[in-house]
């Protein structure tokens, strides 16, 4: 799915509760090992025997690798108006993902922030989850992120999900 095929969602078009979805995606061993080699180069990212002996108790992707692939689904399945500007964000790995995992995310808006001093835009509270086939979360992710509003050159959503 491309970033373009759902309309673009700006700070009028949602409200507290909302719920997205993303669609899943695999986490294959040559993409664990290849991002791990690059950027994670730790033994339970890159070796089955090391990985055995570890915390993991098998080959596990990195945290960041799978905080990437998160960040990827959830903006296909959120797609912000403008891009999605991050003011901060909480992650934490509850379980490891693994060679074969399907991921997705499912995002709700916890709270919007409005600016006091900048009435065209809010600060967007996000609660994800990234689950695994089994429907384990593999990510927890709590973002803020900056949200305009609708100017009055662009066109309303009429179903923004």
């Amino acid at each position: 799915m491309s970033l373009n095929e759902k309309p673009s969602l700006y700070l009028d078009d949602i409200a507290v509760g909302m719920q997205f979805c993303s669609r899943s995606a695999v986490i294959t061993e040559e993409r664990l090992k290849s991002f791990a080699l690059e950027f994670d180069p730790q033994p339970f990212h890159l070796d089955e025997e090391a990985a055995q002996n570890s915390l993991f108790a098998g080959l596990a992707a990195s945290g960041w690798h799978t905080a990437a692939h998160s960040h990827r689904l959830f903006l296909e399945s959120v797609p912000m108006a403008n891009g999605m500007v991050g003011a901060g964000v909480e992650l934490s790995w509850p379980t490891p993902t693994r060679a074969g995992d399907w991921l997705r995310v499912e995002s709700r808006v916890k709270e919007i922030i409005p600016s006091r001093s900048k009435p065209d835009r809010a600060i967007v509270i996000m609660e994800s989850q990234t689950l695994n086939q089994a429907d384990a979360v593999v990510l927890k992710m709590l973002s803020r992120i900056v949200m305009f509003k609708r100017d009055s050159d662009s066109p309303a959503v009429a179903d923004p999900v």
